[in-house]
């Protein structure tokens, strides 16, 4: 009876082990990737070997969101997936396409919309005016000073925050960003998990905003001690998987960083992408996320209501013309000529809402530093902090902009009950 299990044991090894074999060999032709998302209860083995059975090679597991990624070939696609949604393990199948993340406007370009105003309907009565920007040195670029970083570092640089930086990678070879980068990984290449270095320079515009040190020398960041780590999820042309960007929000959350910047956006969700955010959510993690470059609706992952979205402005507080607008934007910041660290050395201006989000980030890094650890306390140190702008919609500016001198720590009751800030 025993060597029979044992035999059995034995044959069953051996079959999945050749079901393996022949799931890791792609024809030549093109594939195509598909997210795989068992149902609960699904052992991850089993959703593997289920996902295995239709796929010519897996990409990656994601636990996170209880998913497998498998290339398919073109030719099979439609069989493949006809063949998994009657998969009783399985609740969805969905296409995990290639996407361009980063749709900057062009260096050193200034834009306005001087009608903005009377563009979307629900102008509210102003609380306050917004105060004067303090006035900047020459390493305080303009929109790190409008939001009244310089004011509130008295108090904190954000010392004990640490934020990941969805991105392209960081270059810290620089001085601003020396020292800067606690660590990091590199999940386009899972080759080379450990070269998360910038190839394509966005990120590292990114970081400076969020926390260039203060050395008097180029720029100096909104909470120039919060620790950054890079999370490479796109390629040097600033292209990635729905997946890449998934596996990226899920070593966040298995990494234990609070805060997450995502200065990238898509014109269509996935519903793999909003789990991973939702999941997000639930292990503490604020995702702060562009709202995109359209001027038309807000972009994802921004656009989930568990994101917190930005829109940009320029230095006259006027939205910028290329601002994603709609109901899901809950902060405007700074996002034009915005001046920070340039991969390879030195310093350039690039605009877009990826250009305000940094700013929103450090914000809330400063606001971490100040006691609010949950993702429910820091919207709400955020929100306290924010100043409508004269004649702006909601929809143009959510709650307004943040001014740094204005977070105070977290308030007794907010110090749980993430899953409160599901929607805005």
């Amino acid at each position: 009876m025993k060597t029979t299990r044992v035999l059995s044991l034995v044959l069953a090894a051996t079959a999945l082990a050749a079901v393996q074999a022949r799931a890791q060999f792609c024809p030549l032709g093109e594939t195509e990737r598909r997210i795989v998302t068992c149902r609960e209860g699904v052992s991850m083995d089993q959703c593997l070997a289920t996902a295995q059975t239709a796929g010519c090679s897996v990409v990656r597991t994601l636990p996170l969101i209880h998913a497998v990624v498998i290339e398919v070939p073109s030719v099979r696609v439609f069989f493949a997936e006809a063949k998994l949604n009657n998969a009783s393990d399985v609740a969805a199948v969905e296409a995990d396409g290639k996407v361009s993340w980063l749709r900057n406007i062009p260096d050193q370009t200034s834009f306005t919309l001087p009608d903005t105003r009377d563009l979307v309907s629900g102008m509210r009565k102003i609380k306050s005016p917004i105060p004067a920007a303090p006035a900047a040195d020459a390493e305080i670029p303009w929109g790190v000073a409008r939001v009244g970083a310089p004011l509130a570092w008295a108090k904190s640089e954000g010392e004990g925050a640490a934020v990941a930086v969805i991105d392209t990678g960081i270059d810290d070879s620089l001085p601003d960003l020396s020292g800067q980068v606690a660590g990091g990984v590199n999940i386009v290449d899972p080759q080379h998990p450990d070269n998360w270095k910038d190839d394509e320079g966005h990120g590292t515009h990114v970081s400076g905003t969020i926390a260039a040190k203060r050395d008097g020398e180029g720029v100096v960041g909104v909470a120039p001690k919060a620790k950054l780590y890079a999370v490479k999820v796109l390629d040097k042309n600033g292209n990635g998987n729905y997946d890449d960007v998934i596996a990226g929000i899920q070593w966040v959350i298995d990494h234990h960083i609070k805060i997450a910047n995502m200065s990238l956006g898509a014109d269509q969700g996935s519903d793999a992408l909003h789990a991973a955010v939702q999941a997000a959510l639930k292990a503490g993690v604020t995702i702060v996320a562009a709202a995109g470059n359209s001027g038309g609706p807000v972009g994802y992952p921004g656009a989930y209501p568990e994101t917190i979205a930005v829109g940009a402005s320029d230095s006259s507080d006027q939205p910028a013309v290329f601002s994603s607008r709609g109901p899901q934007v809950d902060y405007i910041a700074p996002g034009v000529d915005i001046l920070s660290d340039k991969m390879g050395g030195g310093v350039v201006k690039m605009s877009g809402t990826s250009m305000a989000t940094p700013h929103v980030t450090g914000l809330a890094a400063l606001a971490f530093a100040e006691g609010a650890r949950t993702p429910q306390a820091l919207r709400a140190a955020l929100t306290r902090a924010a100043h409508p702008i004269a004649g702006l919609s909601p929809d143009l500016e959510g709650q307004g902009m943040i001014l740094a001198g204005d977070i105070r720590p977290t308030m007794a009751g907010e110090g749980g009950g993430t899953l409160a800030m599901l929607s805005r």
